[in-house]
């Protein structure tokens, strides 16, 4: 939808000994990661010497560029929820080769909704912008709603999908239930949305991205041969991926499958 290429619905989960949600030290190209929870911490860790907690309401931006590594690591509990989105953006070729960047948001604009309120992550919505950081034109909104039907107002030229995290909301007579997406695709000016019980969902949408990507492990590019590239960067541990101070270590992969073809 626009540039957003990928949504990880994390949880809702308990932490314990067993269960400790970290992600040790992987790379990326050519993509912004959006982290954002509805419950729990996360510790951010990443090549720049970034080291940032986040919690529910706060945004993590990743800029990849053109390479970094982070890690996402549990925050010292061993007791809680953790629940929360990852999306990626893809970087359009004005920028997906320039320095990787991290920035933290402790607090994001909100808006009223008839039945419900929001935050708007990126981007602008309902007369609010967000101050991070994008690439492209798009959007990203959580929406909490209550009992009862809220409209939207939309942006005509931007293709839009919607994600339930939590509760069941309907699209006309589509239900929309946690585990799926609705895809809403262009030209809405408006959306009618009813909540028959308390709900919370992620709104994405954006100009549809005029640039083919192809995707593979944590890479977004446009051709294998630049996939292939990363990923032998990250064998090989070159400059290209800056090392990550995590006391885990790192995610090792098999290549690609056409990079023995290379």
């Amino acid at each position: 939808m626009g540039a957003w290429c990928f949504l990880d619905h994390m949880g809702p989960a308990s932490f314990s000994l067993e269960n400790r949600f970290d992600i040790a030290p992987h790379p990326h190209i050519g993509l912004q990661t959006v982290t954002w929870l509805f419950d729990g911490a996360l510790l951010h860790r990443d090549g720049l010497g970034s080291e940032q907690q986040i919690r529910p309401g706060q945004l993590n931006l990743m800029t990849s560029g053109n390479g970094i590594a982070h890690s996402e690591e549990n925050p010292g509990v061993t007791s809680g929820q953790l629940h929360g989105v990852q999306l990626w953006v893809a970087l359009p070729s004005s920028t997906r080769h320039t320095t990787p960047a991290f920035e933290h948001h402790a607090a994001l604009p909100e808006f009223k909704l008839a039945h419900g309120e929001g935050t708007v992550i990126v981007g602008e919505f309902a007369g609010e912008q967000s101050p991070a950081r994008r690439d492209s034109e798009l959007v990203g909104a959580e929406l909490r709603l209550a009992r009862g039907v809220s409209d939207l107002a939309l942006e005509s030229s931007f293709e839009y999908a919607l994600v339930a995290t939590e509760g069941e909301l309907l699209i006309g007579e589509t239900p929309v239930r946690p585990g799926r997406l609705c895809y809403l695709g262009r030209g809405r000016d408006g959306l009618h949305v009813e909540a028959r019980e308390t709900c919370r969902a992620i709104l994405v949408g954006g100009l549809p991205f005029d640039e083919t990507i192809v995707m593979w492990w944590n890479f977004v590019a446009r051709t294998q041969e630049e996939i292939a590239l990363a990923y032998e960067s990250w064998a090989k541990r070159d400059s290209r991926f800056a090392r990550v101070a995590s006391p885990l270590p790192r995610i090792e992969v098999a290549p690609p499958p056409w990079f023995a073809k290379r």
